[in-house]
């Protein structure tokens, strides 16, 4: 069979009786619960220790128990409902945005479907279940957990939640267009849209290897989804006080939080599905142990590659710094879209090559070719773009108006603003030496030249 045909076979989900159903969906509940507790502890302390801080340490031995502590805090305030909500909608919002977040886990596989394993005498997969488009269906449930947002912006009744309700959106909508093509470009090449079979294609090579475009691709749109530094427009503080969540208090405060944290370990769970091999053993120790993907083990390399992955989501936190919306959202449409869509053709040609038996060499060869045109065309519209803006005259602008309609407004393309007082033009301005007179400043503005003298006087 062609390696980039893949035999789907579905029939060991759904035989499970009632009660090891529920059996396995508290595990995932229980599961992503302690994972969102220890990612919050793991954030405050390696935040703190990428900045010379102490971080928490007063609750439980060395202050594991911080965010545990957080949370029975959150629990005991005041829950407060703002008297301009709309009550109904506003208490169902931290709800839709918080159970999406946990049903996208089901399709996660933690071991191999063929590889059963026993509880209380029953045999079954570590997968709650498996679906011939598990893939779609975790694109579709994230999609909904953005209603939560949006409608605890709305529903609030006041002016900075529903800017961070709408910014969240509209993110969401430019960061899922290239999510969804980096999921093409791996059901193309593993034949399947089901979960457990995607990560039984990648037993000999793992997709971050063979896709790894589409890796990076992911890795940035799944920060941008989960409203996370540097992508976390819908929460910033400087300009929006809280965003979204800014009305809320209590518990309701408390599952924003949680669908935040529990929706980073979901696409960090999707990403070591789809391009880290699942629940595979990493690569030196699969090559000398023939038990390490059997058993109970996979669940344990399943468990380190999702925690690798939440340690990139505080190290970001911790580098990086919050992007202005406008480079948010021209790295989502201008960048991001455009590079997922040229990356998922190159993909497809090569892989409907390699199903007419064409040797690599010959698909390099059309590849570099396909590339060096796109390249020279590029080159091409830039020359004849910068020669119109050359030779196009700007249009007569009115003179600026800073308050025009009532309201401050910035510059029209052509128009420029009014000198800043006490400032002078850039071409006047010049390197003043440390301790020296600035005779510009000092002339123009009729000051003395020595600040002691004038401090005397």
């Amino acid at each position: 069979m062609s390696p980039y045909l893949a035999a789907e076979d579905l029939s060991m989900f759904g035989r499970d009786p009632w009660w090891l159903i529920v059996v396995k969906a508290v595990f995932c509940f229980a599961f992503l619960m302690v994972t969102v507790l220890i990612s919050i502890v793991m954030e405050r302390k390696v935040v703190a220790w990428m900045q010379l801080r102490i971080g928490p340490n007063r609750h439980g031995p060395w202050g594991m128990l911080q965010s545990l502590a957080d949370g029975v805090k959150l629990m005991l305030k005041e829950d407060v409902v703002v008297k301009r909500a709309d009550k109904a909608v506003y208490v169902l919002a931290p709800i839709v945005a918080a159970i999406p977040a946990f049903m996208a886990f089901a399709v996660i596989p933690f071991g191999p479907a063929g590889n059963e394993i026993s509880i209380f005498g029953q045999r079954t997969t570590m997968q709650l279940t498996d679906l011939p488009i598990a893939a779609l269906y975790i694109l579709a449930v994230a999609s909904v957990g953005i209603y939560g947002i949006v409608l605890a912006g709305w529903s609030s009744g006041s002016t900075y939640p529903l800017l961070g309700g709408l910014r969240s959106c509209a993110q969401m909508i430019s960061y899922e267009i290239a999510m969804g093509a980096a999921f093409a470009s791996v059901f193309l090449y593993s034949g399947s849209m089901s979960t457990s079979t995607i990560v039984e294609q990648q037993a000999d090579r793992w997709y971050v290897l063979l896709l790894p475009v589409s890796f990076l691709i992911y890795i940035v749109t799944m920060v941008g989804e989960t409203n996370r530094a540097p992508f976390d427009m819908p929460e910033s503080e400087g300009d929006l006080v809280g965003g979204f969540n800014t009305e809320y208090s209590s518990i309701k405060f408390a599952m924003f939080m949680l669908a935040e944290y529990i929706n980073m370990v979901t696409v960090s769970a999707v990403a070591v599905t789809l391009f880290l091999g699942g629940w595979r053993a990493p690569w030196p120790v699969s090559t000398f142990w023939e038990g390490a993907n059997h058993g109970w083990w996979p669940m344990l390399w399943f468990t380190g590659k999702l925690l690798t992955l939440l340690f990139c989501f505080v190290w970001l936190r911790g580098t990086l710094p919050r992007v202005r919306y406008d480079q948010l959202m021209k790295l989502g449409w201008k960048v991001l879209i455009p590079v997922s869509l040229v990356w998922l053709m190159a993909v497809a040609t090569v892989r409907a090559l390699r199903n007419e038996n064409y040797e690599f060499a010959d698909i390099a060869l059309y590849i570099a070719g396909g590339v060096l045109v796109l390249l020279l065309l590029s080159f091409v519209a830039d020359m004849f773009r910068g020669r119109g803006e050359e030779t196009a005259q700007p249009a007569d602008q009115p003179p600026f108006d800073p308050m025009a309609g009532g309201f401050p407004v910035p510059p029209l393309p052509g128009q420029e603003l009014p000198p800043v007082p006490r400032r002078r033009p850039r071409h006047e301005r010049e390197l003043v030496v440390s301790g020296g007179p600035d005779t510009h400043s000092d002339e123009s503005q009729g000051g003395s030249t020595d600040g002691k003298e004038a401090s005397d006087g």
